[in-house]
């Protein structure tokens, strides 16, 4: 079983930039924890990070037949993505949106989502620990299917 960790605009950034609301655990200390979940899920995941929109929707179009699921941290493109949210749509394939900070409690326009509606579940606002929940929780329902 394969995932790709897709990652958005200044998820590079994490530890540095608005820790009140992200913490202060880096993305490569992230994509770290889940790979050694990932070994004990007996899985593997593909991390994929960048600020450019065309580039994410690349990775999806560039990888969808050779991964199971998608984790993705839209990041500043939650609300206006449109041509990644297609990509995924696109690819069938199940995706678990994840978020850092609790986007229904911070400013309204933060508040709806390009990919909550292709998305099999949503984690948000546990800062890094959601990324581990939404590896738990997507490995369990592609176990569920196969």
């Amino acid at each position: 079983m394969k995932i790709l960790v897709l990652q958005g605009p200044n998820i590079n950034m994490l530890g540095r930039r608005k820790t009140e609301h992200y913490g202060t655990v880096t993305m490569d200390e992230i994509h770290d924890r889940m790979a050694k979940k990932a070994t004990v899920l007996d899985c593997e995941l593909d991390f994929f990070q960048s600020n450019h929109e065309g580039a994410l929707v690349d990775k999806v179009q560039e990888i969808r037949d050779t991964i199971d699921g998608i984790i993705m941290n839209p990041a500043g493109l939650t609300t206006s993505s449109v041509s990644l949210r297609d990509a995924i749509e696109d690819s069938h394939l199940p995706l678990v949106e994840i978020h850092l900070s609790n986007i229904h409690a911070r400013e309204e326009w933060r508040r709806h989502s390009m990919f909550s509606e292709i998305a099999v579940g949503i984690v948000a606002g546990f800062r890094w620990r959601g990324y581990l929940s939404a590896l738990e929780m997507l490995v369990g329902i592609l176990r569920e299917e196969l």
